[in-house]
Protein backbone atom coordinates (compact mmCIF):
# COMPACT_ATOMS: atom_id res chain seq x y z
CA UNK A 1 0.00 0.00 0.00
CA UNK A 2 1.29 3.37 -1.00
CA UNK A 3 1.29 5.86 1.92
CA UNK A 4 1.36 9.80 2.66
CA UNK A 5 3.61 10.80 6.04
CA UNK A 6 1.05 13.96 7.51
CA UNK A 7 3.71 16.77 9.22
CA UNK A 8 2.20 16.59 12.84
CA UNK A 9 4.17 20.14 13.53
CA UNK A 10 5.36 18.82 16.64
CA UNK A 11 8.86 19.42 17.68
CA UNK A 12 10.83 17.30 19.94
CA UNK A 13 14.00 18.37 21.66
CA UNK A 14 15.92 16.75 18.55
CA UNK A 15 14.43 18.75 16.15
CA UNK A 16 12.84 15.59 14.40
CA UNK A 17 9.36 15.66 13.59
CA UNK A 18 6.66 13.62 15.30
CA UNK A 19 4.89 11.65 12.02
CA UNK A 20 1.78 9.95 11.63
CA UNK A 21 1.79 7.32 8.73
CA UNK A 22 -1.22 7.67 6.73
CA UNK A 23 -2.97 5.56 4.23
CA UNK A 24 -2.99 7.47 0.52
CA UNK A 25 -1.01 8.93 -2.30
CA UNK A 26 -0.09 12.34 -2.52
CA UNK A 27 1.93 14.17 -5.15
CA UNK A 28 1.70 17.35 -3.07
CA UNK A 29 0.28 18.65 0.15
CA UNK A 30 -0.38 21.87 2.43
CA UNK A 31 -1.30 22.64 5.52
CA UNK A 32 -2.66 26.30 7.10
CA UNK A 33 -5.71 27.72 9.12
CA UNK A 34 -6.21 23.88 10.45
CA UNK A 35 -7.31 22.20 7.34
CA UNK A 36 -4.56 20.06 5.21
CA UNK A 37 -5.20 19.64 1.61
CA UNK A 38 -3.25 18.02 -1.41
CA UNK A 39 -3.52 17.10 -5.04
CA UNK A 40 -2.29 12.80 -6.38
CA UNK A 41 -0.93 12.34 -9.65
CA UNK A 42 -4.06 12.66 -11.50
CA UNK A 43 -4.73 16.43 -10.34
CA UNK A 44 -7.37 14.79 -8.46
CA UNK A 45 -8.11 17.14 -5.06
CA UNK A 46 -8.62 15.83 -1.64
CA UNK A 47 -9.48 17.49 1.71
CA UNK A 48 -8.41 15.52 5.28
CA UNK A 49 -11.65 15.87 7.26
CA UNK A 50 -11.72 13.14 10.54
CA UNK A 51 -8.04 12.18 9.49
CA UNK A 52 -9.44 10.83 6.02
CA UNK A 53 -8.35 12.38 2.95
CA UNK A 54 -11.50 12.93 1.23
CA UNK A 55 -11.93 13.28 -2.46
CA UNK A 56 -13.73 16.85 -3.68
CA UNK A 57 -14.98 18.02 -7.13
CA UNK A 58 -12.11 19.74 -8.85
CA UNK A 59 -8.73 19.18 -11.13
CA UNK A 60 -6.07 21.15 -9.56
CA UNK A 61 -1.72 20.61 -10.12
CA UNK A 62 -1.27 23.16 -6.89
CA UNK A 63 -3.56 23.72 -3.80
CA UNK A 64 -2.91 26.03 -1.57
CA UNK A 65 -4.91 26.70 2.68
CA UNK A 66 -4.54 29.35 4.43
CA UNK A 67 -5.78 32.28 6.46
CA UNK A 68 -6.18 33.69 2.18
CA UNK A 69 -8.22 30.91 2.08
CA UNK A 70 -8.25 27.30 -0.09
CA UNK A 71 -7.05 28.32 -3.46
CA UNK A 72 -5.48 26.20 -6.53
CA UNK A 73 -4.03 26.10 -9.86
CA UNK A 74 -5.21 23.87 -12.73
CA UNK A 75 -2.78 22.28 -15.84
CA UNK A 76 -3.67 25.66 -17.58
CA UNK A 77 -2.80 28.05 -14.89
CA UNK A 78 -5.89 28.81 -14.26
CA UNK A 79 -6.49 30.04 -10.55
CA UNK A 80 -9.62 29.03 -8.76
CA UNK A 81 -10.95 29.58 -5.22
CA UNK A 82 -12.97 27.16 -3.48
CA UNK A 83 -16.36 29.02 -1.87
CA UNK A 84 -19.57 27.60 -0.76
CA UNK A 85 -18.44 24.24 -1.61
CA UNK A 86 -17.68 24.44 -4.88
CA UNK A 87 -14.11 26.06 -7.17
CA UNK A 88 -14.85 29.37 -7.94
CA UNK A 89 -12.55 31.11 -11.13
CA UNK A 90 -10.66 33.43 -9.75
CA UNK A 91 -9.04 36.12 -12.09
CA UNK A 92 -4.87 35.31 -13.34
CA UNK A 93 -2.79 33.17 -14.49
CA UNK A 94 -0.64 30.96 -11.90
CA UNK A 95 1.73 28.50 -12.11
CA UNK A 96 1.74 28.22 -8.58
CA UNK A 97 -0.24 29.68 -5.63
CA UNK A 98 -0.30 30.50 -2.22
CA UNK A 99 -2.75 31.06 0.34
CA UNK A 100 -0.06 31.18 3.65
CA UNK A 101 -0.15 35.17 3.73
CA UNK A 102 -1.96 37.32 6.13
CA UNK A 103 -5.06 37.18 4.15
CA UNK A 104 -2.99 37.89 0.89
CA UNK A 105 -2.69 35.62 -1.86
CA UNK A 106 0.59 35.24 -3.53
CA UNK A 107 2.18 33.23 -6.59
CA UNK A 108 4.28 32.51 -9.44
CA UNK A 109 3.35 32.67 -13.17
CA UNK A 110 4.94 30.17 -15.99
CA UNK A 111 7.33 32.85 -16.75
CA UNK A 112 8.46 32.92 -12.67
CA UNK A 113 6.46 36.56 -12.76
CA UNK A 114 5.95 37.21 -9.05
CA UNK A 115 2.54 38.43 -8.24
CA UNK A 116 0.77 39.14 -5.20
CA UNK A 117 -3.12 40.07 -3.75
CA UNK A 118 -3.80 42.51 -0.93
CA UNK A 119 -6.52 41.07 1.42
CA UNK A 120 -9.20 43.82 1.00
CA UNK A 121 -9.30 42.56 -3.23
CA UNK A 122 -8.81 38.92 -1.77
CA UNK A 123 -12.16 39.51 0.83
CA UNK A 124 -14.06 41.51 -1.21
CA UNK A 125 -14.16 39.14 -3.98
CA UNK A 126 -15.84 38.57 -6.53
CA UNK A 127 -17.32 42.08 -5.78
CA UNK A 128 -14.52 43.91 -6.31
CA UNK A 129 -11.83 44.41 -9.13
CA UNK A 130 -8.67 41.83 -8.56
CA UNK A 131 -5.45 44.42 -8.97
CA UNK A 132 -2.28 41.98 -9.08
CA UNK A 133 0.65 43.43 -7.74
CA UNK A 134 3.90 42.63 -9.84
CA UNK A 135 7.03 42.38 -7.78
CA UNK A 136 10.69 42.33 -9.06
CA UNK A 137 12.40 39.61 -9.79
CA UNK A 138 11.87 35.81 -10.82
CA UNK A 139 11.32 33.30 -8.86
CA UNK A 140 9.70 29.33 -9.56
CA UNK A 141 8.26 29.09 -6.20
CA UNK A 142 6.74 31.72 -3.53
CA UNK A 143 5.40 30.93 -0.08
CA UNK A 144 4.24 33.83 2.39
CA UNK A 145 3.27 33.91 6.26
CA UNK A 146 2.59 36.34 8.72
CA UNK A 147 5.10 39.15 7.79
CA UNK A 148 7.87 37.85 5.58
CA UNK A 149 7.42 35.75 2.14
CA UNK A 150 10.30 34.05 0.69
CA UNK A 151 11.06 32.21 -2.50
CA UNK A 152 13.63 30.21 -4.54
CA UNK A 153 14.33 30.85 -7.95
CA UNK A 154 15.42 28.89 -11.22
CA UNK A 155 18.92 28.10 -9.71
CA UNK A 156 17.54 27.31 -5.97
CA UNK A 157 18.75 30.85 -4.45
CA UNK A 158 16.83 31.24 -1.94
CA UNK A 159 15.19 34.94 -0.86
CA UNK A 160 12.86 37.09 1.38
CA UNK A 161 10.74 39.72 0.70
CA UNK A 162 10.23 41.79 4.33
CA UNK A 163 7.90 44.14 5.53
CA UNK A 164 4.78 42.12 4.25
CA UNK A 165 1.28 42.96 5.76
CA UNK A 166 -2.28 42.33 4.74
CA UNK A 167 -2.61 45.81 2.68
CA UNK A 168 1.03 45.98 1.10
CA UNK A 169 1.70 42.55 0.16
CA UNK A 170 4.35 43.70 -2.12
CA UNK A 171 6.68 44.49 1.09
CA UNK A 172 9.73 46.37 1.19
CA UNK A 173 9.54 45.06 -3.02
CA UNK A 174 13.29 44.46 -2.91
CA UNK A 175 14.41 40.57 -2.52
CA UNK A 176 16.91 39.83 -0.15
CA UNK A 177 19.42 36.91 -0.92
CA UNK A 178 19.79 34.25 1.76
CA UNK A 179 22.98 31.78 1.86
CA UNK A 180 21.57 28.22 0.98
CA UNK A 181 20.30 26.54 -1.49
CA UNK A 182 16.49 25.02 -1.88
CA UNK A 183 14.28 23.64 -4.41
CA UNK A 184 11.17 24.88 -2.98
CA UNK A 185 10.16 26.62 -0.17
CA UNK A 186 6.96 26.98 2.86
CA UNK A 187 6.26 29.47 5.36
CA UNK A 188 4.19 28.04 7.81
CA UNK A 189 0.89 30.24 9.29
CA UNK A 190 2.80 30.89 12.31
CA UNK A 191 5.54 32.38 10.70
CA UNK A 192 8.56 29.16 10.43
CA UNK A 193 10.22 28.63 7.33
CA UNK A 194 10.87 24.97 5.99
CA UNK A 195 12.05 23.63 3.01
CA UNK A 196 13.39 20.54 0.94
CA UNK A 197 16.72 20.87 -1.39
CA UNK A 198 17.46 19.06 -4.47
CA UNK A 199 18.68 15.78 -2.84
CA UNK A 200 15.36 15.58 -1.04
CA UNK A 201 17.30 16.94 2.41
CA UNK A 202 14.28 19.07 4.74
CA UNK A 203 15.25 22.60 6.81
CA UNK A 204 13.60 24.41 8.77
CA UNK A 205 15.29 27.99 9.16
CA UNK A 206 15.60 29.15 12.89
CA UNK A 207 15.80 32.70 14.70
CA UNK A 208 13.06 34.20 12.81
CA UNK A 209 11.52 36.79 14.65
CA UNK A 210 8.95 39.70 13.53
CA UNK A 211 11.89 42.16 14.08
CA UNK A 212 14.55 39.64 12.27
CA UNK A 213 12.43 37.67 9.66
CA UNK A 214 15.44 36.22 8.18
CA UNK A 215 16.53 34.39 10.74
CA UNK A 216 19.67 32.69 11.24
CA UNK A 217 20.37 29.59 10.42
CA UNK A 218 19.54 26.51 8.44
CA UNK A 219 18.97 23.40 10.64
CA UNK A 220 18.72 19.84 9.20
CA UNK A 221 15.74 17.73 9.99
CA UNK A 222 14.26 14.21 9.40
CA UNK A 223 10.67 13.49 9.11
CA UNK A 224 9.89 11.18 6.18
CA UNK A 225 12.39 7.83 6.20
CA UNK A 226 12.87 7.52 2.38
CA UNK A 227 13.86 11.50 2.29
CA UNK A 228 11.45 14.29 0.97
CA UNK A 229 10.45 15.43 -2.51
CA UNK A 230 8.57 18.59 -4.12
CA UNK A 231 6.41 17.78 -7.11
CA UNK A 232 8.03 20.57 -9.51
Amino acid sequence: MKVLLLFCCQFLHTLALDCSVMSGNLKQIDAGSGSVVGVNNLNEVFVLIDNVFTKISGSLKHFSVGPAGQLGVNQANNIFKFQSGMFIHFPGLLKQVDAGGDQIIAGVNMNDDIYCLNMDANNKWPSSTTPWVKLNGKLKYYSCGPYSCWGVNRNDQIYIMKDVSSNACSGSNSFKNIPGLLSMIEVATDGSIFGVNFQGNLYQRTGETHSKPEGTDWISMVACPNGHKHEK
